[in-house]
């Protein structure tokens, strides 16, 4: 069991958005790679990223700040957020990136994601956002006709790392993460599933110790870490005595 820490980049600052909304952004640090080494000296062991005003624009807007990261720390990095083409996907393989997180393209264009998964092993995951049950695209921005377990049945066995599910609904708000929703889609799939989206306390870390949860493979947190109301240390602690 991963517990990924976050880094949400908006015009090159760690922000945390509340229920996806760009215009509800708090500003954490404005040293995205010294918050990097933060955990990674707090002992996480993966970092996740994500580049929102790319995820919008559909292309890099905060590369710099993730290539800084990248010289920074030594932990594997996962990045999602404006990465559409192949072309994306090599240049940020080719930087260092352990993973990248495809979202929008994989709902417009499932065959890339499916020859990009093929062509690097190991190193593309999925990004399932949904508002009620539903994915959502652009930056959250639109919702779609397709389930989150409709989507994940579309990548079955083409090698697709990851499925990171998010529910923008309880996203930053520290509601704690739809469980049921996230479970439900891990028992669908033999993709590994990460759950993402609304992380709040200990209580959470403690529920992700419980052998039903071993179906994921892990869980992402932000602003709980951010503010506390998860001791990294702790919790890094009880998820290492599960396994």
């Amino acid at each position: 069991m991963i517990l990924f820490p976050a880094i949400d980049l908006k015009d090159g600052q760690c922000v945390r958005l509340k229920l996806g909304d760009m215009n509800q952004a708090t500003v954490f640090n404005d040293d995205p790679a010294a918050q990097a080494k933060s955990f990674e000296d707090q002992g996480f062991e993966y970092l996740h990223v994500v580049d929102l005003n790319g995820a919008f624009a559909g292309e890099s807007v905060n590369g710099a700040a993730v290539e800084q990261i990248l010289k920074t720390v030594k932990f594997p990095v996962q990045l999602g957020g404006g990465i559409r083409t192949l072309d994306h996907i090599e240049a940020w393989l080719d930087k260092g990136l352990a993973r990248v997180i495809l979202g929008t393209v994989a709902v417009r264009d499932p065959e890339l994601v499916k020859e990009a998964a093929k062509k690097w092993p190991g190193q593309v995951a999925v990004g399932t956002d949904a508002k009620g049950g539903m994915v959502a695209v652009e930056g959250w921005a639109e919702t779609s006709e397709l389930s989150i377990v409709e989507l994940a049945k579309r990548f079955e066995g083409a090698g697709v790392a990851a499925i990171i599910y998010t529910d923008i609904d309880r996203d930053g708000i520290l509601a704690g993460i739809n469980w049921d929703s996230t479970l439900d889609l891990a028992r669908s799939t033999s993709i590994p599933v990460i759950a993402s989206g609304g992380l709040a306390s200990m209580d959470d870390i403690e529920r992700m110790t419980r052998p039903e949860y071993q179906v994921l493979e892990g869980a992402i947190s932000g602003r709980a870490l951010y503010d506390g109301r998860i001791d990294s240390r702790e919790a890094l602690a009880k998820l290492r005595a599960v396994a």
